[in-house]
């Protein structure tokens, strides 16, 4: 039986491997990859290609999530990896189908890498373990407009945590929620600031893992005056006191009244 390798490509780039991983994907027969729970930099699996001497196949989620493309490529050589943006099991598909692998006799090795549920505490310089559960905030449809994010938001809040709020991305449609889109659905569900007082500050933090990485801070309205660039962006809604060394380190990147970054 075969041997999947579930591959993590990092927060920006193709540079973002691990020398293990380059080595591991020259040695592999199919490399599959897929870019519907976050992306690289454009070209990057292109250059992949080139550095590991064979291509790498795109998969959508659909033909991920049914597993049959690996699970018969699995069949035929003996080595398979899938390289994902960020770390691999950040995302449950990928559990899912390391499941599936070994229902089928499969085994199934691991070669993590930076995702951003670790790198944007770390860059905001707010601590790990005060953070609850992640939310995701999908984009609207008619009919179809949660507020389970809000309340999940408002849980954690109210028990001392910090929340990552993940923006939804539909990379087929070319399509990434922006930190002002997201800001104005938390508006918009929450007009009263029932769940998230809107004199809350929050935090948004745009294209971590990259040289341009930028990260503000402060209420609502002052944040939706920012230019905050190209995506990908995460929101952080911190819990309502801070450590001292917290507030020093995300008061760096506070938005003034008269000085924007």
């Amino acid at each position: 039986m075969g041997e999947l390798w579930f591959v993590g490509a990092g927060l920006y780039d193709e540079k973002d491997l691990s020398r293990r991983a380059i080595e591991l994907l020259r040695g592999c027969g199919r490399v599959f990859a897929e870019e519907y729970t976050s992306r690289l930099a454009p070209g990057s699996f292109e250059r992949l290609a080139d550095e590991i001497g064979r291509p790498v196949e795109r998969l959508d989620r659909e033909a991920l999530e049914s597993g049959r493309v690996v699970l018969e490529a699995l069949a035929s050589v003996p080595r398979v990896a899938l390289v994902v943006p960020g770390d691999p099991f950040a995302a449950t598909t990928h559990v899912a189908l390391r499941s599936e692998a070994e229902r089928s006799g499969h085994v199934w090795r691991y070669l993590p890498n930076a995702t951003i549920l670790s790198a944007a505490p770390g860059f905001l310089g707010l601590q790990p373990y005060r953070f609850g559960r992640p939310v995701s905030l999908p984009f609207p449809s008619p009919g179809f407009a949660p507020t389970s994010p809000l309340e999940r938001i408002h849980a954690n809040r109210s028990t001392g945590l910090h929340t990552l709020v993940l923006l939804d991305l539909r990379p087929a449609e070319g399509r990434w929620m922006t930190a002002h889109e997201a800001l104005g659905l938390l508006r918009d569900r929450d007009p009263a600031g029932a769940l998230v007082p809107e004199e809350a500050p929050l935090a948004v933090v745009a294209r971590v893992g990259s040289p341009e990485a930028r990260a503000w801070f402060g209420p609502r309205a002052d944040l939706l005056g920012v230019d905050f660039g190209p995506p990908l962006h995460a929101l952080v809604v911190p819990a309502p006191e801070l450590h001292e060394e917290e507030a020093l380190a995300i008061d760096g990147f506070r938005v003034r009244s008269s000085v924007r970054p």
